[in-house]
């Protein structure tokens, strides 16, 4: 006699949602607040809505916006339909976004007031595969709604009120998301995550960071990025709160702490200095009590600030994660404080021990143990115990999207992803980053690609060669640097130095150059913050290749005066 086997899909926490919060708070979003039984309604009204419209199994459905109740509705719904959702990031030019759109092929546009300057970009440069454009809210006032342009109201307007099923679809390969990331030449890559992944990923958060139904969420983090996907769903799937607001701002989320209770919300170190900056202005810890856990990814915290957010959070639990977007976020974990330890120092004591008693003890960061469903291995060059971070599970990605994976027998790993990324796994299980494989810089969350930057660079009629490197900061993790040769007889001139009055065909200066790119639309985290004249060849190795990591020893040595940021 057959079995019956159900594959792993993200909706199935609806129903639990719908039974344990049916009457109780489950989001609050501005001045919105629904219940369990709400929210969920509002899912399964969504996904009627999007049947009813023709959105089949397998459809990509693209969605720019800020954080909202509405964004994780649209995010259930979509997967409940057996669709695909593709979050674009809201903080992207239209370019980058047109090519990410252009990428997918969605048959669907969701967007808010958060793109509205894409809106006539979009009229002009229509997509092909788009047959619908949906408001999240309400439209432009200018704009005329028809067939082909509706609002998420509309969607549910004719949807049945009475749930009659939590019986979901799923697409082709268990796909859930396409989540963008960039590639070495910059250009937006889809990386396919499964069901799977986003379950296994959540309950690895759960397990370690401690989630469960009591706690109140706050969203942080945008929900385009994986790891403020990826926490949200955990959060959904254990039935806790959420606090929602639509998009970090220091002021508004020690407000939201305030009002709601907050017990768990998650950082990177840029969001991190931000909100310890603003709470040393106040001077005050009321209503910090309520935090218990703190989650920060996106690079290391500084010790400054983990200090400092024992202090100001005297009751929660920090741990950091490693991860990326093409492993579905977390990797490993490490606890950095837990306030029901001893003493704060053994905490780091042990930290001490782990690295003095290593048997690598490389010159890196520690970033913890792998989770429970995370196997790691390091595929050593030669003689050295550092090599290529690699690592396989349920939940790395399912591939890039519109490239056919490689088999098995293909493969120089034979079945494992290589992050990219170079260190080591001492004896205790700990893994170490050294270094990145391509030069990757990681500023305020963000993936930086050098060749991307350079490329504009070396546009600039005053700019002969540029190579731009990221140098450690206290609040971004590192912080995007050019170092650039001029051409001919121009002129380097500084932000103090008066030449007002100078032919600008002569003269260059970092100002210029930072104009330069936000002409040709190099999104804001992107442009470099310091631009260092170089004055002699970049140094390359025997066979011509740049020697980017001397470039920025290099930097750092000149940039010595600028101690205290670096």
């Amino acid at each position: 006699m057959g079995s019956y086997y159900s594959e792993a899909h993200i909706c199935q926490c609806l129903s639990r949602i719908y039974t344990l919060r049916r009457d109780s708070i489950l989001t609050v979003s501005g001045n919105r607040q629904k219940t369990g039984k709400e929210f969920v309604e509002g899912v399964l009204s969504l996904a009627h809505g999007l049947l009813q419209l023709g959105v089949e199994t397998g459809h990509v459905i693209a969605i720019s916006a800020f954080n909202s109740d509405w964004y994780l509705e649209w995010f259930l719904a979509v997967a409940f339909v057996g669709g695909i959702i593709a979050p674009l990031n809201y903080r992207w030019s239209f370019l980058e976004a047109k090519l990410a759109i252009e990428l997918v092929s969605p048959v669907l546009l969701v967007t808010d007031d958060s793109c509205s300057s894409w809106y006539l970009d979009l009229q002009s440069h229509s997509v092909a595969s788009i047959k619908w454009h949906v408001f999240m809210d309400s439209p432009p006032s200018n704009l005329i709604l028809t067939e082909n342009v509706l609002t998420t109201e509309t969607l549910k307007f004719h949807s049945p009120k009475k749930i009659l099923s939590f019986d979901c679809l799923s697409a082709p390969e268990g796909a859930a998301l396409i989540c963008f990331t960039s590639g070495t030449t910059g250009k937006p890559k889809g990386v396919t995550v499964s069901h799977s992944a986003l379950i296994v990923q959540s309950l690895a958060k759960v397990a370690v960071v401690g989630y469960g139904e009591e706690d109140a969420y706050l969203h942080t983090a945008p929900l385009c990025h994986i790891g403020g996907l990826s926490s949200a769903l955990a959060m959904l799937m254990v039935g806790a709160s959420h606090v929602i607001i639509p998009k970090f701002e220091a002021k508004s989320a020690i407000k939201a702490i305030y009002l709601h209770n907050v017990t768990s919300f998650i950082t990177v170190p840029a969001i991190m200095a931000d909100l310890l900056s603003l709470l040393r202005k106040k001077n005050t810890r009321k209503g910090q009590e309520s935090v218990k856990k703190i989650l920060n990814g996106g690079g290391g915290l500084p010790l400054e600030l983990i200090n400092d957010a024992t202090k100001f959070f005297p009751k929660a639990k920090l741990l950091s994660a490693y991860g990326m977007t093409e492993t579905c976020s977390s990797m490993t974990f490490m606890t950095l404080y837990d306030p029901t330890s001893r003493s704060f120092n053994q905490t780091y004591q042990k930290l001490g021990e782990i690295k003095a008693n290593s048997a690598p003890n490389p010159e890196g960061v520690c970033v913890g143990k792998a989770a429970p469903h995370v196997e790691m291995h390091i595929q050593i060059d030669g003689f050295s115990h550092i090599g290529r971070i690699l690592t396989r599970g349920p939940h790395v990605m399912l591939r890039y999207w519109n490239e056919i994976p490689t088999q098995e027998s293909d493969s120089a790993y034979h079945g494992w992803f290589d992050t990219g990324d170079i260190g080591c796994i001492d004896e205790y299980g700990n893994v170490w980053l050294v270094g990145r494989a391509k030069g990757r810089i990681k500023s305020g969350g963000e993936n930086v690609y050098p060749e991307e930057v350079e490329a504009v660079l070396s546009q600039h009629p005053g700019v002969s060669s540029v190579v731009v490197v990221g140098l450690p900061h206290n609040r971004l993790t590192e912080m995007v640097v050019a170092c650039v040769q001029i051409k001919g007889a121009r002129q380097w001139i500084h932000a103090n130095s008066n030449h007002v009055n100078d032919d600008r065909e002569l003269v260059l200066s970092s100002e210029i150059l930072q104009q330069y790119c936000k002409a040709r639309n190099v999104t804001r985290f992107k442009i470099p913050r310091i631009f260092v004249l170089w004055n002699k060849p970049f140094p390359v190795t025997s066979t011509g290749k740049l020697r980017r990591d001397q470039v920025r020893r290099e930097v750092m040595s000149q940039l010595r005066m600028f101690h205290s940021n670096l």
